[in-house]
């Protein structure tokens, strides 16, 4: 499971290094291989190869007949690309996904249950300021009257 804020910075190359923590839960899994995509709110999602294959098998339950299907399957696959991790823990992003999520240099890695979520430093500071529009409290009330939070 990944937990927590981490503050690096991509390098020359579109590297980047990901938190010792998260290295350290990937590799008692085996984990070496990802998938990452356009997430939602303008960041990167990163998942692990065993976290993506579940998520496609829901992903295939989905109708094609469906306009909204497609468009999200498009926008998704198209924007998708596998990469591992090198020895010294680090990760490629391809140039095309940085400039969809707007990173450059400085950026913030959240951990979010089973994938890691890559945002510039800017626009994770942007969606925060945004966020204290809606309080913990009136979101969690609202999961809990759907049934959804205990």
């Amino acid at each position: 499971m990944f937990m927590g804020e981490y503050k690096h910075s991509i390098d020359k190359k579109g590297r980047i290094i990901l938190p010792a923590k998260f290295r350290a839960d990937l590799a008692e899994k085996y984990i070496e291989k990802f998938v990452i995509t356009k997430g939602f709110d303008d960041c990167l999602s990163v998942y692990p190869f065993n976290e993506w294959k579940e998520y496609e098998k829901k992903l295939n339950e989905l109708s094609y007949n469906n306009a909204d299907t497609r468009f999200l399957l498009r926008d998704l696959y198209s924007n998708a690309t596998e990469t591992i991790l090198d020895k010294q823990g680090r990760m490629f992003i391809p140039g095309e996904l940085r400039a969809k999520a707007a990173i450059v240099k400085d950026v913030s890695i959240i951990g979010t249950r089973n994938i890691m979520e890559i945002w510039s430093r800017e626009k994770w500071t942007e969606y925060l300021l945004k966020a204290k529009d809606k309080p913990f409290e009136n979101i969690a009330q609202k999961l809990f009257d759907l049934g959804i939070m205990k």
